[in-house]
């Protein structure tokens, strides 16, 4: 019996050995294949460029229209020289020849076809997606004197009657005329005009701009769009001449087969755009934080600079616009649910310096030509990396320095991951701007480089991104082992699973630090000693690694995302793999530490740190009880959690005026359970989710500071016998001036009851006020309380990472 016990024995084992080499064999797999299909993009982008014409012969000036070109330019345009690609382009397409270009947004595509146009004989028939892009080119068009229209829905019937004579028209001097695929798609007079346009020869072009929308792997794909494959079987002679600043290889090959162009010549300038600074900070928690650090960026950074702020929804544009309003900043909004006309003031006032700010969704901006845009914003993350940058190449378009901030919160993944789930790529794109915002390592511009299948050197990014401007000042960040805090996560959704229970990320982070329904939490999984965005950014990095992945449920209102175990999850749980992430350490004597002991989660860690922007200590110290003497019950220590400002040092004074405990109840971090503070924009994270106290009549320290050097310290009784955890925190207007605050306001009476109930004196808390410039906090044990298990977090960091 023994023997066929240990013979089982010995086969579980084997199981489990082949079980983590058939993962492994998976995951390997899995990466084949993905690069399977990189190279076989890359030998068809390379077959594809043997097989055209040696598009090179189109670079020269000995063309029978090069004199033409050359003097329009610089007559009628005001161009001295033109940039890459774009003559190459010009010669090709007034060759009669289909071509494709890829051009960055502001590098110049427009010119491409508008300056053949006023050359060549006919009419040039453009077709753009938005009527706001539309309306830019044709009043720029009509400054400079070039004859050009526009027809959509709202053009008037004296309109629409002027164009379709001039179609016709052999003294007809209209050059572009302008309209949008939906005109095309359902007008079959206009479609019989064009026709009639194209027998009679003056039909010079067709032009689709932003012709990435014809298919269904482009991030913005257009039904609409589809019907533009009938123009060449109706139109075979009439060049076609496909515009965009964002097509990967795939999208390409998708738009010549839909477009019947598969001899297009392709013209491919390069994506980077020197002059552009690309960043990504933390989102605040709450909208009024989030409006008051769009609100500093505007004042101080672009102070009278023009710019755009992109927002998720039609609401948010209107809340944005009316708080920057209120604030003093001349600000339009511009969605589709407005009326037209209202939306073309926007623009027009916008042009004109009327207004500061247009808040926005993705409704504005395709083909936008304004030069001095000297900011972009993103309220919420983009779908795609399309998306993001198109948005943020509406900017410095004069080559002047212009900056691309993200806002990222992992919160509007799921807000985002909602609207686009039923795309055919709509998930694949999001997570590779999660990717992006999320990456502390690379230069923004080689993420950006890879997802276009363009090589990149981080040396040529001269620091014009926030990862390589902290590279260059502090060095590599240090990759960090968080394969336990990614099992972790696994135990509580496999938890949650088997009691047919649905976690949304909010839910999951919240259950991770023991928090929430107790129906959640998981004894064996310890509260992370983390920042919660650390935590989070965790959280993204498995889901857009596959070990966690989306679930959708509808609802009568709305789409839910909850977060599931994903296809790779089996690989954390038998242990085959390890997941590491960057963190940028500030503080050299932390990593060296060799304590074992974990915190308990009924204190939080203790963490402060240096106003120097390039160091920062963080130090765990020694945890007390505080019980009142009078009553008996516990005190609870909350602390604020988000701060956004950069903090003073802690003095040798404070740390040694703290309540020290005894041996036996000092707890310290580990090495491996080492602090994360997490945040791109000066804000520095805490772990303030340990369990505190439930007991009635606990009490509750409220942090707040008063001045630059003098901080105040006073309890408050809790209600209800539930502790009140201070959670919010404010900064002013200067961002350097923290405010640790509690969540209700103590009255003068409050404070005396308290001091009354605990038996404490106003001497039994003092505060540092000497006259050097750090706010060091010396606390004193208050008088009648036992100091046995108590600890205080102060931190307000300027760093965005802590290890």
């Amino acid at each position: 019996m023994e023997s066929l016990a240990q013979e089982l024995e010995e086969v579980e084992v084997d199981l489990l050995a082949v079980e983590e080499e058939l993962q492994e064999l998976l995951a390997k797999q899995s990466s084949l294949l993905d690069r399977r299909k990189e190279l076989q993009a890359l030998i068809s982008e390379r077959n594809n460029s043997i097989k055209q014409k040696k598009a090179h012969q189109w670079e020269g000036t000995n063309f029978k229209w090069t004199k033409d070109l050359d003097e329009n330019l610089k007559n009628v345009f005001q161009i001295r020289s033109l940039r890459p690609m774009q003559r190459q382009t010009m010669n090709a397409t007034l060759a009669k020849e289909d071509t494709l270009l890829i051009m960055p947004t502001g590098g110049g595509k427009s010119l491409c076809f508008q300056l053949p146009a006023v050359i060549d004989k006919g009419i040039t028939l453009v077709v753009s997606p938005l009527v706001s892009l539309m309306e830019d080119q044709l009043m720029a068009l009509q400054q400079l004197g070039v004859a050009s229209a526009m027809l959509n829905a709202a053009s008037s019937k004296e309109d629409v009657k002027f164009v379709q004579d001039e179609m016709v028209s052999e003294r007809a001097k209209l050059k572009l005329l302008y309209v949008t695929p939906e005109k095309l798609a359902k007008s079959k007079r206009f479609m019989n005009r064009l026709e009639k346009c194209y027998s009679l020869g003056r039909l010079a072009r067709i032009v689709i701009d932003e012709v990435h929308c014809c298919s269904q792997w482009g991030h913005d794909f257009r039904p609409d769009y589809k019907f533009l494959g009938i123009m060449k079987r109706q139109f075979p002679t009439a060049p076609i001449l496909g515009l965009t600043a964002t097509a990967t290889t795939a999208v390409l090959d998708d738009v010549k087969k839909i477009l019947n162009i598969p001899g297009a010549y392709l013209f491919k300038a390069s994506f980077n755009r020197p002059n552009l600074f690309y960043e990504v900070r933390q989102k605040p928690n709450s909208q009024k934080e989030t409006i008051d650090e769009i609100f500093n960026l505007i004042q101080k950074r672009f102070h009278n600079k023009s710019g755009i702020v992109y927002c998720f929804s039609r609401k948010e544009t209107e809340e944005v616009t009316v708080d920057l309003m209120s604030r003093g900043i001349k600000t339009g909004c511009y969605h589709a649910d407005m009326d037209p006309r209202s939306r073309s003031k926007v623009h027009r006032d916008w042009l004109a310096g009327d207004v500061q700010v247009v808040v926005a969704t993705v409704a504005f901006g395709m083909g936008i030509d304004k030069p001095d845009v000297r900011f972009v914003i993103h309220h919420s993350i983009s779908k795609s990396m399309e998306n993001l940058y198109q948005e943020s190449g509406r900017a410095g378009r004069d080559d002047k320095r212009a900056d691309c901030i993200v806002l990222y919160r992992f919160a509007d993944v799921a807000r985002q991951s909602s609207m686009v789930f039923t795309e055919q790529t709509g998930l694949h794109n999001l997570h590779g701007i999660v990717k992006y915002c999320i990456d502390k390592a690379r230069c923004r511009r080689s993420v950006l480089a890879s997802h276009f299948g363009e090589v990149w050197d981080r040396s040529h990014c001269n620091s014009m991104c926030d990862n390589c401007q902290l590279v260059n000042s502090k060095g590599t960040p240090k990759s960090v082992d968080v394969t336990k805090h990614c099992q972790d996560v696994l135990t509580i959704l496999d938890a949650a699973a088997a009691t047919e229970q649905r976690v949304t990320s909010a839910k999951l982070v919240d259950a991770w630090y023991g928090r929430g329904p107790t129906s959640l939490k998981v004894k064996s999984v310890s509260a992370p000693v983390l920042g919660r965005d650390a935590a989070e950014r965790i959280l993204a990095n498995m889901l857009i690694n596959g070990y966690v992945q989306e679930d959708f449920h509808f609802t009568a209102y709305s789409t839910i995302c909850y977060i599931v175990a994903g296809s790779k999850a089996r690989l954390l749980r038998s242990k085959t793999v390890k997941v590491n992430m960057d963190f940028h350490q500030r503080s050299t004597s932390l990593s060296s530490s060799k304590s074992s002991a974990t915190p308990s989660r009924k204190s939080p860690a203790v963490s402060t740190s240096s106003t120097t922007p390039s160091l920062s200590a963080t130090r765990q110290t020694a945890s007390s009880e505080v019980t009142p003497k009078s009553c008996g019950k516990s005190l609870d220590l909350s602390t604020a959690e988000n701060s956004s400002s950069a903090s003073k040092p802690v003095s040798n004074k404070a740390a040694q005026s703290r309540p020290k405990t005894s041996s036996s109840k000092q707890s310290v971090v580990s090495n491996s359970e080492k602090i994360l503070q997490s945040d791109s924009n000066g804000t520095s994270f805490v772990d303030d989710n340990r369990k505190k106290s439930r007991k009635s009549h606990s009490g509750h320290l409220s942090l707040s500071k008063k001045d630059s050097s003098r901080t105040e310290i006073v309890g408050k009784s809790c209600h209800s016998g539930t502790s009140i955890s201070s959670k919010n925190v404010c900064t002013d207007t200067e961002g350097s001036s923290p405010q640790l605050a509690c969540a209700e306001p103590l009255g003068k009476n409050d404070k005396e009851t308290l001091k009354r109930k605990l038996d404490i004196d106003d001497k039994s808390f003092s505060v540092d006020d000497d006259d050097d410039d750090n706010d060091d906090f010396d606390i004193k044990k208050p008088r009648g309380l036992n100091a046995t298990k108590s600890s205080i977090v102060i931190s307000d960091s300027s760093e965005d990472e802590v290890l």
